[in-house]
């Protein structure tokens, strides 16, 4: 909850910086003003504060590898947001990706005993979230920048409570403030790049890129973290990869058909 509270308010300072060496501040608190807007970006908040509590909670206990697993079905979760809410036509490889990804939670899910809820719950958390801010069509800093000011108050709350009690980490050793305060950078520029990307490259090259961070994810809780990969799940993961690539192979495929200058 610390390192939350910390993320939400540097990222909203950082996010701030940004705006105003840009001269785009005025613009955003206009936009905040439309109530519309206003209230799915508080739904937004709402969501993007479960994954982050969820992450952050997965990372410092010993379920990094849950955590990537919820990443890699994320883009299973927005073809059913897209099927289900916007009546989508899936194509027949997206079938397949799906019908592979469910075995693959499935074995996952009776290797854990229960299904693998963290990683579940990150990636609705995340898949929703991304829905809601397709729905806006904001910029990333922008959108980002309401979430955290409307974040901000209760977490910057808890913080002041923590720092009454004597209890908070920040300024009691110049590595984790530091780290604390980095926590905004570390939030707003991957987005920003991001945003910056998706103007610059197909679309194609983005959804493929977009299993990079799970990848990486994956490599530091198994080979750094040393966490616990019995056989059973490292077969559930295997069959999660091959859906993956199911979803690679539509993604280049369907990308013919369209002209990638649009994106």
């Amino acid at each position: 909850m610390e390192i939350v509270s910390h993320r939400a308010v540097w990222t909203l300072v950082f996010c701030i910086i940004i705006l105003s060496i840009t001269k785009t501040l005025k613009q955003t608190f206009i936009t905040f003003k439309r109530p519309k807007v206003r209230a799915r970006l508080f739904l937004a908040t709402i969501l993007v504060s479960i994954n982050w509590q969820v992450y952050i909670w997965a990372t410092n206990n010993g379920h990094v590898v849950d955590a990537s697993l919820g990443y890699y079905i994320n883009p299973l979760i927005m073809i059913g947001f897209g099927v289900i809410v916007l009546h989508e036509k899936m194509r027949t490889l997206q079938w397949v990706a799906v019908g592979i990804a469910s075995i693959g939670v499935l074995i996952l899910t009776i290797d854990y005993g229960g299904l693998p809820w963290i990683a579940l719950t990150i990636a609705l958390s995340w898949g929703s979230y991304g829905f809601v801010k397709k729905q806006l069509d904001l910029g990333a800093l922008e959108g980002l920048t309401i979430e955290t000011l409307i974040a901000s108050l209760p977490y910057f709350l808890y913080l002041l409570y923590l720092g009454n009690e004597g209890s908070g980490q920040f300024g009691h050793g110049v590595g984790i403030t530091l780290l604390l305060i980095s926590a905004g950078a570390a939030t707003a520029i991957p987005l920003l790049l991001f945003n910056g990307a998706t103007t610059r490259l197909p679309l194609t090259v983005i959804g493929l890129l977009q299993y990079i961070t799970p990848t990486l994810t994956f490599c530091v809780g198994v080979w750094i973290r040393h966490e616990d990969m019995p056989t059973a799940r490292w077969i559930g993961f295997l069959i999660i990869w091959i859906a993956l690539i199911a979803l690679a192979i539509d993604l280049v495929k369907s990308s013919r058909t369209v002209d990638n200058s649009v994106a």
